[in-house]
């Protein structure tokens, strides 16, 4: 029987990819997100290569998680790979002018989104004692830069929950990888910006930025490594970037 993966913010950019690398690999798909016309859409391609079951619900609201994770139909209950993928920036202000809902969004999604999934995927894991969760991270989990403040703080959790995750897991033989990307263009920019495709389209100028599709690879090759092999924490840049603030750019 195939193996099963859990993706959230399987609509766009990381997740999308990881979710179309992984059908590659052989994986049946729980593919989540909160646009249901592009879930389906994505569940429409990939059922051509692989099961795909798309779930349309917010991470950040917990019953909506418990109703559609907690219920999974029995000959998907069993999850052997979770990546929590589903995640953003909003806003860029220093902290006297930032946007309280911008926070909440940020803490709600990047944060809470994941303890919740997590919270209700593990059980089954450590039942089987076998099983990989991935948290997506940030260089900004790694570093802090000038108003990145709240969006940073909320990496900075991940990777803390990320560490201890590692931990609580270890006697059950469940692997638990974080991957903590530098620039990566994706719809990233543009929810930053609220939408301002010139402001969104400026950030990657002058320089190759990662796509989706290298992360996704990082997933792939931990996927594959012997059962002994875990690779705790990954820092991925492109190479003009050598961490939050500097770049070597051609304009």
């Amino acid at each position: 029987m195939k193996k099963t993966a859990l993706i959230t913010g399987a609509t766009s950019g990381i997740g999308r990819a990881i979710a179309g690398r992984l059908a590659k690999e052989g994986y049946r798909l729980v593919i989540t997100g909160r646009r249901r016309e592009r879930l389906e859409e994505i569940s429409k391609e990939l059922s051509a290569v692989t099961e795909v079951l798309p779930l349309v619900f917010d991470v950040r609201r917990l019953e909506e998680v418990e109703k559609f994770l907690g219920h999974l139909p029995a000959q998907w209950q069993e999850i052997d790979v979770l990546v929590n993928n589903a995640g953003l920036a909003a806003g860029l202000e220093p902290l006297q002018s930032g946007l309280i809902d911008d926070w909440e969004r940020m803490i709600d999604t990047n944060v809470k989104g994941l303890l919740y999934v997590s919270r209700t995927i593990l059980p089954g894991m450590i039942a089987r004692c076998k099983g990989h969760v991935f948290n997506l991270g940030s260089i900004a989990g790694k570093e802090t830069y000038m108003n990145g403040n709240v969006y940073c703080a909320t990496k900075h959790a991940v990777d803390s929950l990320s560490k201890s995750m590692r931990m609580e897991c270890l006697p059950y033989g469940i692997k638990v990888t974080q991957i903590c990307p530098g620039a990566v263009e994706t719809e990233f920019s543009n929810v930053r910006f609220h939408g301002d495709d010139e402001r969104a389209a400026n950030v990657y100028k002058g320089f190759t930025p990662l796509k989706g599709e290298d992360i996704a690879d990082l997933v792939a090759y931990c996927l594959n490594l012997p059962s002994h092999v875990c690779l705790n924490d990954i820092v991925v840049m492109p190479t003009a970037q050598a961490n939050s603030g500097n770049f070597h750019k051609v304009l």
